[in-house]
């Protein structure tokens, strides 16, 4: 079995590390983490393991024919990403493993094979080519995009299980994929705005914005037909406030890591993902696009402070 991991970051070098143990893996990832990788390996510390692998990688695909694709970039490379490969990813097995809202459908464009994938896990640098696994709320979960359970999910889903990672297969992955934009929607853009860790939220103030944040990115995923766990977003709310929350209270938001980076987040995959959405259903989600709107305020402040000559 021959696996790519394309936008390898602490994600899918985390992900190809395990990988490894069982088939042939290669990571597209920068030069400087696969450099440190040829020369020491690849360090893993924290709930997955202490561990030192050593798997092919580089900033190009030395072949072109893979079992299986991954794609573990943030969702703002995805369209990039799915170009510059386009004649690898054709025909071939695609795994969306991101955050958010439409990766699916842009990969879509692509192949015809597309396999949605979530993952709950925190995984945070410790250095070059060094990533800490720091939480884990539940299994990775894999389906056939939209819906469905095949043969082709099947064997990837044992492929993960044999490598020592915790998965579930989904007939019904859109499901799990807005499971988790409940949580990061809820969560990411708001720690960043405050430049808090998670566990912050639980303040009464931060939390009844995310309770409103929550109801809307309920509605409009009941709206599009998507079936949740839970009964109502005050029942999902309970279990983001008991489990997930205190789960991830050390965390900080990545969007919180893109900004101060100068990266561009993920805010149009998540909180204005929402909002496109729910104007297209004719809904209004008002906290959903205030937040939105002060993450891209961020973005804009950060980007002009960066043009600016230093003194």
């Amino acid at each position: 079995m021959k696996v790519l991991i394309l936008g390898a970051g602490a994600v899918g070098l985390s992900l190809a590390a395990k990988l490894s143990s069982v088939c042939d893996v290669h990571a597209v990832c920068r030069q400087r983490h696969a450099d440190r990788i040829k020369k020491e390996g690849f360090k893993m510390t924290g709930l997955w393991g202490e561990e030192t692998y050593n798997f092919s990688c580089s900033e190009d695909v030395p072949e072109n024919d893979y079992d299986y694709i991954f794609i573990t970039s943030k969702s703002t490379a995805t369209e990039s990403i799915c170009n510059q490969f386009s004649e690898i990813i054709k025909g071939k097995e695609v795994i969306s493993m991101q955050n958010g809202i439409g990766n699916e459908e842009i990969i879509a464009r692509y192949t015809d094979k597309v396999i949605g994938g979530t993952i709950i896990t925190g995984f945070e640098w410790s250095g070059d080519a060094q990533v800490n696994v720091s939480v884990e709320t539940g299994p990775m979960n894999l389906g056939r995009f939209p819906s469905g359970l095949d043969e082709g999910v099947l064997q990837l889903v044992e492929l993960v299980k044999t490598a020592g990672i915790q998965v579930t297969g989904t007939e019904n992955i859109m499901n799990s994929v807005w499971s988790k934009v409940l949580y990061n929607s809820a969560l990411n853009p708001l720690g960043a705005v405050m430049g808090v860790p998670y566990g912050k939220l639980e303040n009464k103030h931060a939390w009844n914005i995310i309770v409103n944040v929550v109801k809307e990115a309920f509605m409009v995923a009941e709206a599009e037909g998507v079936v949740f766990p839970w009964k109502s977003a005050d029942e999902y709310l309970n279990y983001l406030y008991d489990f997930q929350l205190p789960n991830t209270a050390e965390h900080h938001s990545s969007m919180l890591q893109d900004i101060s980076s100068g990266r561009k987040t993920e805010i149009d995959f998540l909180n204005g993902a929402i909002v496109a959405r729910a104007k297209k259903l004719g809904l209004e989600t008002p906290y959903n696009s205030f937040i939105s709107e002060q993450i891209r305020f961020m973005e804009a402040l950060q980007a002009e402070k960066q043009k600016r000559p230093e003194l």
